[in-house]
Protein backbone atom coordinates (compact mmCIF):
# COMPACT_ATOMS: atom_id res chain seq x y z
CA UNK A 1 0.00 0.00 0.00
CA UNK A 2 1.11 3.39 -0.64
CA UNK A 3 -0.97 6.08 0.53
CA UNK A 4 -0.63 9.83 -0.49
CA UNK A 5 -2.01 12.58 0.94
CA UNK A 6 -2.15 15.80 -1.19
CA UNK A 7 -2.71 19.21 -0.59
CA UNK A 8 -4.79 21.85 -1.87
CA UNK A 9 -6.19 20.70 -5.05
CA UNK A 10 -8.67 23.44 -6.31
CA UNK A 11 -9.51 21.63 -9.51
CA UNK A 12 -6.23 21.17 -11.16
CA UNK A 13 -7.13 17.63 -12.27
CA UNK A 14 -3.72 17.35 -15.13
CA UNK A 15 -1.20 18.34 -11.59
CA UNK A 16 -3.27 15.89 -9.62
CA UNK A 17 -3.05 13.04 -11.86
CA UNK A 18 0.05 13.74 -12.76
CA UNK A 19 1.38 13.54 -8.89
CA UNK A 20 -0.45 10.08 -8.36
CA UNK A 21 1.44 8.83 -11.29
CA UNK A 22 5.18 10.46 -10.33
CA UNK A 23 4.44 9.10 -6.42
CA UNK A 24 3.09 5.64 -7.32
CA UNK A 25 0.25 5.93 -5.20
CA UNK A 26 -2.75 3.25 -4.82
CA UNK A 27 -4.65 4.96 -2.15
CA UNK A 28 -5.73 8.84 -2.38
CA UNK A 29 -6.46 11.26 0.60
CA UNK A 30 -7.43 14.82 -0.04
CA UNK A 31 -7.23 17.32 2.36
CA UNK A 32 -9.61 19.34 1.21
CA UNK A 33 -10.60 21.96 -0.93
CA UNK A 34 -10.94 20.07 -4.22
CA UNK A 35 -12.98 21.67 -7.13
CA UNK A 36 -13.07 25.27 -6.66
CA UNK A 37 -10.89 28.05 -8.67
CA UNK A 38 -9.20 25.74 -10.75
CA UNK A 39 -9.94 24.86 -14.33
CA UNK A 40 -11.21 20.97 -14.11
CA UNK A 41 -13.09 20.38 -11.07
CA UNK A 42 -15.11 17.11 -13.16
CA UNK A 43 -11.68 15.96 -13.62
CA UNK A 44 -10.86 15.85 -10.27
CA UNK A 45 -14.18 14.30 -9.29
CA UNK A 46 -13.81 11.36 -12.07
CA UNK A 47 -9.64 11.23 -10.13
CA UNK A 48 -11.58 10.74 -7.28
CA UNK A 49 -14.12 8.15 -8.10
CA UNK A 50 -11.32 5.79 -10.01
CA UNK A 51 -9.17 5.69 -7.21
CA UNK A 52 -12.16 5.76 -4.67
CA UNK A 53 -9.90 8.67 -3.15
CA UNK A 54 -10.76 9.82 0.46
CA UNK A 55 -11.40 13.31 1.77
CA UNK A 56 -11.85 15.88 4.21
CA UNK A 57 -13.60 18.86 3.97
CA UNK A 58 -12.44 21.85 3.40
CA UNK A 59 -13.61 25.80 3.67
CA UNK A 60 -14.06 26.03 0.15
CA UNK A 61 -16.00 22.91 0.14
CA UNK A 62 -17.96 24.16 2.81
CA UNK A 63 -18.93 27.04 0.50
CA UNK A 64 -19.75 24.91 -2.10
CA UNK A 65 -22.25 23.12 -0.09
CA UNK A 66 -23.69 26.72 1.35
CA UNK A 67 -23.47 27.93 -2.58
CA UNK A 68 -26.19 25.03 -3.36
CA UNK A 69 -27.94 25.53 -0.16
CA UNK A 70 -28.55 29.14 -1.29
CA UNK A 71 -29.42 28.00 -5.08
CA UNK A 72 -31.54 25.19 -3.29
CA UNK A 73 -33.82 27.62 -1.19
CA UNK A 74 -33.91 30.24 -4.55
CA UNK A 75 -31.77 32.77 -2.80
CA UNK A 76 -28.83 32.73 -5.49
CA UNK A 77 -25.21 31.15 -5.97
CA UNK A 78 -22.05 32.50 -4.64
CA UNK A 79 -18.56 32.76 -6.63
CA UNK A 80 -17.91 29.35 -6.17
CA UNK A 81 -20.74 28.63 -8.95
CA UNK A 82 -18.44 28.77 -11.69
CA UNK A 83 -16.80 25.18 -10.24
CA UNK A 84 -20.79 23.72 -10.16
CA UNK A 85 -21.04 24.91 -13.51
CA UNK A 86 -18.03 22.67 -14.62
CA UNK A 87 -19.08 20.45 -12.64
CA UNK A 88 -22.02 19.76 -14.92
CA UNK A 89 -24.01 16.49 -14.71
CA UNK A 90 -21.63 15.16 -11.71
CA UNK A 91 -23.11 18.47 -9.66
CA UNK A 92 -25.74 16.17 -7.60
CA UNK A 93 -23.25 13.34 -6.93
CA UNK A 94 -20.68 15.60 -6.15
CA UNK A 95 -22.77 17.20 -3.57
CA UNK A 96 -24.21 14.31 -2.04
CA UNK A 97 -20.48 13.16 -1.55
CA UNK A 98 -19.28 16.78 -0.10
CA UNK A 99 -22.25 16.51 2.46
CA UNK A 100 -20.59 13.18 4.19
CA UNK A 101 -16.91 14.56 4.13
CA UNK A 102 -15.30 14.19 7.81
CA UNK A 103 -13.48 16.78 8.79
CA UNK A 104 -10.47 14.20 10.50
CA UNK A 105 -9.33 10.90 8.79
CA UNK A 106 -6.78 8.82 10.78
CA UNK A 107 -4.06 7.08 9.31
CA UNK A 108 -1.78 5.04 11.15
CA UNK A 109 -0.25 7.61 13.68
CA UNK A 110 -1.40 10.91 11.37
CA UNK A 111 -4.19 12.94 11.35
CA UNK A 112 -5.76 14.42 8.35
CA UNK A 113 -7.39 17.91 8.28
CA UNK A 114 -7.93 20.78 5.91
CA UNK A 115 -6.98 23.79 8.26
CA UNK A 116 -5.72 22.88 12.11
CA UNK A 117 -6.49 21.25 15.01
CA UNK A 118 -6.67 23.00 18.54
CA UNK A 119 -3.30 22.88 19.86
CA UNK A 120 -3.76 21.98 22.93
CA UNK A 121 -7.43 20.55 23.59
CA UNK A 122 -6.64 17.98 20.12
CA UNK A 123 -9.15 16.77 17.66
CA UNK A 124 -11.66 16.13 20.46
CA UNK A 125 -11.54 20.17 21.26
CA UNK A 126 -11.68 21.14 18.10
CA UNK A 127 -14.36 22.83 16.25
CA UNK A 128 -15.59 22.77 12.67
CA UNK A 129 -14.91 26.47 12.30
CA UNK A 130 -11.64 26.07 13.26
CA UNK A 131 -10.59 22.51 11.43
CA UNK A 132 -11.69 23.81 8.19
CA UNK A 133 -10.38 27.67 8.60
CA UNK A 134 -7.65 28.31 11.26
CA UNK A 135 -4.04 29.63 10.79
CA UNK A 136 -3.62 31.71 13.89
CA UNK A 137 -4.15 30.78 17.60
CA UNK A 138 -5.81 32.51 19.07
CA UNK A 139 -7.05 34.13 16.32
CA UNK A 140 -6.22 37.49 17.60
CA UNK A 141 -2.60 36.44 17.92
CA UNK A 142 0.30 36.66 15.33
CA UNK A 143 1.08 32.83 16.48
CA UNK A 144 0.50 29.94 14.41
CA UNK A 145 -1.83 26.94 15.73
CA UNK A 146 1.34 24.64 14.28
CA UNK A 147 3.98 26.43 16.71
CA UNK A 148 1.83 25.33 19.85
CA UNK A 149 0.82 21.89 18.50
CA UNK A 150 3.21 19.03 19.75
CA UNK A 151 0.71 16.12 19.99
CA UNK A 152 1.73 13.00 19.42
CA UNK A 153 -0.10 12.36 15.96
CA UNK A 154 1.17 13.83 13.18
CA UNK A 155 -1.10 16.88 11.83
CA UNK A 156 -0.82 16.71 7.80
CA UNK A 157 -2.85 20.35 6.83
CA UNK A 158 -3.17 22.60 3.81
CA UNK A 159 -5.03 25.89 3.75
CA UNK A 160 -1.89 28.21 3.70
CA UNK A 161 -0.96 28.56 0.48
CA UNK A 162 0.91 31.98 1.09
CA UNK A 163 3.23 29.88 3.57
CA UNK A 164 3.79 27.04 1.53
CA UNK A 165 5.69 24.00 2.78
CA UNK A 166 5.67 23.71 6.29
CA UNK A 167 7.62 20.54 7.15
CA UNK A 168 7.45 20.47 10.99
CA UNK A 169 8.06 16.87 11.38
CA UNK A 170 7.33 15.00 13.61
CA UNK A 171 4.17 17.21 14.73
CA UNK A 172 2.98 18.72 11.39
CA UNK A 173 3.12 18.95 8.07
CA UNK A 174 1.78 21.77 5.63
CA UNK A 175 0.90 20.66 2.28
CA UNK A 176 -0.55 23.55 0.65
CA UNK A 177 2.17 24.91 -1.69
CA UNK A 178 -0.51 27.09 -3.86
CA UNK A 179 -0.54 24.82 -7.10
CA UNK A 180 -3.65 26.52 -8.36
CA UNK A 181 -1.47 30.29 -8.12
CA UNK A 182 0.62 28.82 -9.98
CA UNK A 183 2.83 26.87 -7.64
CA UNK A 184 3.06 23.54 -6.88
CA UNK A 185 1.17 20.42 -6.00
CA UNK A 186 2.46 18.19 -3.15
CA UNK A 187 1.73 15.16 -1.53
CA UNK A 188 2.78 13.08 1.11
CA UNK A 189 3.65 9.43 0.67
CA UNK A 190 3.16 8.02 4.48
CA UNK A 191 4.52 4.58 4.71
CA UNK A 192 7.67 6.64 2.95
CA UNK A 193 7.75 9.35 4.91
CA UNK A 194 8.36 11.01 1.69
CA UNK A 195 7.14 14.28 0.40
CA UNK A 196 6.40 14.16 -3.53
CA UNK A 197 5.80 16.99 -5.85
CA UNK A 198 4.88 18.58 -9.60
CA UNK A 199 4.36 22.24 -10.79
CA UNK A 200 1.76 23.74 -11.69
CA UNK A 201 0.93 23.88 -15.83
CA UNK A 202 -0.15 27.62 -15.47
CA UNK A 203 -1.29 30.43 -13.13
CA UNK A 204 -5.32 29.06 -12.77
CA UNK A 205 -6.14 31.55 -10.31
CA UNK A 206 -4.91 34.99 -9.43
CA UNK A 207 -5.83 34.76 -5.49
Amino acid sequence: MRTLVVGDVHGCAAELRALVEKAGADRLILVGDLFAKGPDPLGVWRIIGAMKAEAVLGNHDAYMLDCWTRALSGEGRSPQDEAVRLLGEAEADVRAWLSELPLFLFVGSAVVVHAGIHPTLGVGGTRRVRAVNMRRFPAEEQTFWWERYKGERLVLYGHDAVRGLQDRRPYTLGLDTGCVYGGRLTGFLIEDDTLVSVPAEQVWSPV
